[in-house]
């Protein structure tokens, strides 16, 4: 199986990239290697040839995808759905398996954009694990070390985590 996670923002220095990290790192210590790709610095309309470089490196031999998304008004960042537009579906996405993950300051930990991207991925045929995990008020469970100490979150993670690797 080949893991990559999506920080699905194309803001620098945020949570989402953060909660992603967290994610790498739990993989990691379960003996699993998730390569993490930030949409930070990509731009799928103006470079083509570096899209198409990370979509046959990266997106191509994926088998299983984590999504972290953050909520921006009420959905999915613009970024993350270009992204997931301008790549071939047949070789990038179709039968593959997904977990979601929001991520928000507010209460609700981004449920309507997960419901939004579960409804994107199912059109595309992407098999998505029923477990979304809503992270609300992110910003409070960060500490200054940008790592995740809240026991409740990190539990959840971490049976989220495991039901993907059995998914």
């Amino acid at each position: 199986m080949n893991y990559t996670i999506i920080s699905g923002t194309n803001r620098g220095g945020s949570n989402t990239y953060k909660i992603a990290l967290l994610y790498q790192q739990l993989l990691k210590e379960k003996g699993i290697e998730a390569k993490l790709l930030t949409l930070e610095n990509v731009n799928p309309l103006s470079e083509k040839k570096e899209f198409k470089k990370i979509e046959d490196e990266i997106l191509k031999p994926t088998t299983k995808y984590i999504f972290i998304s953050p909520e921006y008004n009420g959905s999915i960042p613009g970024i993350l759905k270009l992204f997931i537009d301008e790549a071939d579906w047949k070789t990038a996405w179709r039968d593959k398996k997904a977990m979601l993950v929001g991520v928000s300051t507010g209460r609700a930990g981004n449920l309507r954009g997960m419901d939004h991207l579960t409804a994107i991925l199912h059109h595309m045929n992407i098999h998505v694990l029923p477990n979304m995990l809503p992270i609300s008020q992110v910003d409070k469970f960060v500490d200054v070390n940008n790592k995740v100490t809240d026991k409740g979150i990190l539990t959840a993670v971490e049976k989220q985590i495991n039901q993907f690797i059995a998914f």
